[in-house]
């Protein structure tokens, strides 16, 4: 724990494992309270047990971020066990992979309407609600670098991603008057159970990552956690950006590195 507690209430979302878990157990650390989220109240829990064991403040709610009424309920929760929402994180998403021409009109539905439309739900629910309370907060929205590129078999998830980017530049102009910033972070290959699943679905391993990478390594959970933080801070004047962390894969402009 800090010397001096964050003591500002943030909810995250997807939290129950993976980037969601580790920087949720960041704002802990820091002396937020935590609400812990996703659609398995019972790994929401033992993330809290986590937290708490470590002398953290977190409280876990079960939500379904496709329904407007789950996501208008989760806010309520916050509110009514912590007094107040500061940060809002919209991390909870899915990828579905296949060519385009075969991609079925429910597998396409099911990505928009988690990665898109949840955000969007997210942010909307929690602007509402510090709209209300005057003062401001932050807004952050896992975006991803694809949602920048184009990709063989991920139409699904780049499109997605693509529009929580635009997404999160309409809300800052919109909010900015409420003094609520609104930003993206766009992470890169990063060491986690999503990113494993992906290199046994495509066939590339490890090294084939680092050779597209001018850092040559995957970026790590507690990078990501910086990340988050600093756009959360809230007195840092950037509002409506999409912060790119892949370890300088897009300015290599897909090429790979020499032997």
């Amino acid at each position: 724990m800090t010397d001096e507690p964050d003591e500002r209430t943030v909810i995250v979302t997807g939290s129950s494992k993976g980037i969601g878990k580790h920087v949720a157990k960041r704002f802990a650390d820091d002396g937020a309270n935590v609400v812990v989220c996703s659609r398995s109240l019972g790994d929401c829990e033992r993330v809290v047990e986590e937290i708490e064991s470590e002398g953290g403040s977190a409280h876990a709610v079960e939500v379904d971020v496709r329904s407007k009424q789950s996501v208008d309920n989760l806010i309520d929760e916050a509110v009514d066990r912590f007094g107040r929402l500061d940060v809002m994180v919209n991390n909870a998403g899915i990828n579905i992979r296949g060519p385009a021409e075969e991609i079925s009109p429910e597998d396409w539905q099911q990505v928009v309407d988690v990665n898109l439309t949840g955000v969007f739900f997210g942010a909307q629910a929690a602007g509402r609600q510090m709209i209300e309370q005057g003062d401001g907060g932050s807004i952050v929205n896992i975006s991803s670098m694809m949602g920048s590129a184009g990709q063989q078999d991920r139409t699904p998830y780049n499109t997605t991603k693509g529009g929580v980017n635009n997404l999160t530049r309409c809300l800052a102009v919109e909010w900015a008057e409420h003094d609520i910033h609104v930003n993206a972070l766009a992470p890169g290959y990063i060491e986690t159970e999503m990113v494993e699943q992906a290199q046994e679905d495509t066939g590339f391993d490890k090294q084939d990552i680092r050779d597209r990478t001018p850092l040559d390594r995957f970026g790590t959970l507690n990078e990501v956690a910086n990340c988050v933080t600093f756009l959360a801070s809230g007195d840092n004047f950037v509002t409506g950006e999409v912060l790119t962390a892949d370890g300088g894969w897009m300015a290599f402009g897909w090429g790979c590195k020499d032997d």
